[in-house]
């Protein structure tokens, strides 16, 4: 039996992909249960397939699924939608099951407007979808009522069955390492938190399951075997156990992993001991959620943390070398220009090193969902139109789109405008053991103002400057193969070649197998006209099909024809 896992496309192109282009860990769990009962499952990743849609046919064709599960979201519910109907189009006979948090919400309405879809898992869906799956496989639809945790068409009616109880034990799910590739790893389920716009606290409970640390230490050295060597920490809040938090670090270093990861947590669950030990570990930023700088719109959101806390948290993040970022929602309940000043004035004093602003929407599932339906005639079927959410300022008369592309404008050209200042005013923990990853840290934030995301941001001023900066206070600490490539192209970009050689040369004598600092070093010498110094550097990395293209310049400036022609014929050259 085939069985097709897919992850589809949204309704619209995402302005930060790091999240929605990523198949959810739920997928992968889901899949290696289905391994372990030795199903033949496959797991495809189509959050872009709709700019090759051809793609679709062609693949459920030659794979000729018996059954397609969906994991659906929200903003991606139309392209499952999309693709089931694609899927019954080529066989009718496949089975279409829609779950994840979207479907769990919303599964009466996907039941009763869209034929294509046969089932809904809801909650959490691992053995309910493997034994909705065994019933499949038998055509036996029979008391289906039985399967806990799965929505249903029987004799002209939507129904669903006792919901599923959930796996307490997180250990007795295989491990989806031993069956996949991925990068978005999860060691609990849960969040204790009550935001009024997430889904999480109805989909998942307020309790919070852990994997051990073992289980989740085991996962992430058999991924890191497989070559992958950064990680998301997906966890709603990582840090909520302390000890907990610790012994995970302490196994990474144990097991010698060469990983670096980035982690979720709330403001009022981080301290010193926790930071020190996750920062050794390989951390290298945390994502908190402030929300707003205005405590009254906090406490609308529920997200019950206070200011001081906040203030903290930041401090001591960007203290240990561990990027600290912040997401602030725009827009909520009560927003206007005192309380936007309210969030200006918090970003000032907490000096946050990257920023993601959200406008305040609306999904089900949430507590702003239900207070919607409430309050307006708003109904479920709101989500046959095309649309991937509800604005929330859309339902408040005291907003308008105007206010809302103000408050965000103003938000991001102050953060854009002050954030210069902000890194000018990074204080590192002054502790030896921590100086290397001191100049790790402050060459990555180099990089994203010259080759990352705020190199393209022309609101912020200097940030060659900036750069240039932060990757001579990465040497100051240690020895910083980035920091040494990042002032080697600064100097190139100025045509100052000879500057750019000295810095590059002392880099590798630190970093000699470096192919980016050979490759560099190499061009700045072609620039000096010191052909065979330049040569010296590519031949280095004969694997390469850049370097073969500076060889051949070089053995032509240098006269060596018969060489430059061996070299050309590699490259496929006419």
């Amino acid at each position: 039996m085939k069985i097709l896992l897919i992850y589809p496309y949204c309704l619209e192109d995402r302005l930060y992909t790091e999240d929605a282009g990523v198949v959810p860990i739920g997928l992968y769990y889901v899949g290696a249960l289905l391994k372990e009962n030795n199903y033949d499952v496959e797991i495809l990743n189509w959050h872009d397939i709709n700019k090759a849609p051809e793609k679709i046919n062609e693949t459920i064709t030659e794979k000729e699924p018996d059954v397609i599960g969906f994991s659906i979201l929200h903003a991606n519910r139309w392209g499952g939608i999309e693709i089931a109907r694609i899927a019954k189009a080529i066989n009718n006979k496949v089975k279409i099951v829609f779950g994840g948090i979207g479907a769990s919400f919303l599964w009466e309405h996907f039941l009763r407007h869209f034929k294509e879809v046969d089932f809904i898992v809801t909650g959490e869906g691992e053995y309910s979808f493997l034994n909705l799956v065994r019933r499949i496989e038998q055509e036996n639809y029979k008391d289906i009522e039985n399967i806990k945790g799965i929505a249903f068409r029987k004799q002209g009616s939507v129904l669903r069955s006792e919901d599923a109880p959930l796996t307490r034990n997180l250990d007795r799910l295989p491990n989806p390492a031993k069956y996949f590739d991925y990068q978005y790893v999860s060691s609990t389920r849960g969040c204790p938190g009550n935001c009024t716009f997430c889904g999480s606290p109805r989909f998942w409970g307020h309790k919070v399951r852990f994997h051990s640390p073992d289980y989740f230490i085991e996962q992430l050295e058999l991924l890191s075997r497989k070559g992958i060597s950064f990680f998301y920490f997906s966890d709603d809040t990582f840090t909520i156990r302390k000890n907990r938090v610790i012994e995970i670090c302490k196994k990474i270093l144990e097991r010698k992993l060469r990983i670096t990861w980035v982690a979720i947590s709330r403001v009022n669950i981080v301290d010193e001991e926790i930071l020190y030990w996750m920062r050794r570990a390989g951390c290298i930023q945390i994502s908190y959620g402030v929300e707003s700088g205005s405590e009254t719109i906090r406490d609308l959101l529920c997200k019950s943390i206070k200011t001081d806390q906040i203030k903290k948290a930041f401090a001591l993040t960007i203290r240990y070398g561990i990027l600290a970022r912040a997401y602030f929602i725009y827009g909520s309940p009560g927003e206007n220009w005192t309380t936007i000043k309210e969030t200006m004035d918090l970003i000032h004093e907490i000096k946050p090193l990257s920023i993601i602003f959200y406008i305040l929407d609306i999904f089900p599932g949430t507590a702003l969902y239900s207070d919607l339906k409430k309050r307006t005639k708003v109904t479920d079927d709101i989500w046959l139109n095309r649309i991937e959410d509800i604005m929330y300022f859309e339902t408040n008369s005291n907003l308008s789109q105007e206010m809302i592309l103000a408050f965000g404008k103003t938000l991001r050209t102050d953060y854009y405008k002050k954030l210069p200042d902000f890194v000018n005013g990074i204080e590192l923990i002054d502790k030896e053991e921590f100086y290397e990853m001191h100049a790790d840290f402050l060459s990555r934030l180099a990089m994203t103002f010259t080759h990352g995301d705020y190199a393209r941001i022309e609101e912020i001023k200097g940030k060659e400057k900036i750069a240039e900066m932060l990757y001579k206070k990465a040497l100051s600490y240690h020895p910083d193969y980035r920091a040494y490539l990042g002032l080697g192209i600064i100097a190139q970009k100025k045509r100052a070649y000879e500057e750019s050689a000295r810095i590059l040369s002392k880099g590798i004598v630190c970093f000699p197998d470096s192919e980016p600092l050979n490759m560099c070093l190499g061009i700045s010498y072609v620039n000096l006209g010191e052909y065979a110094r330049a040569l010296s550097s590519f031949l280095k990395f004969q694997d390469s099909r850049e370097a073969y293209y500076y060889i051949a310049q070089c053995y032509h400036a240098l006269g060596e024809f018969e060489k430059e022609m061996e070299i050309l014929k590699k490259l496929d050259f006419p």
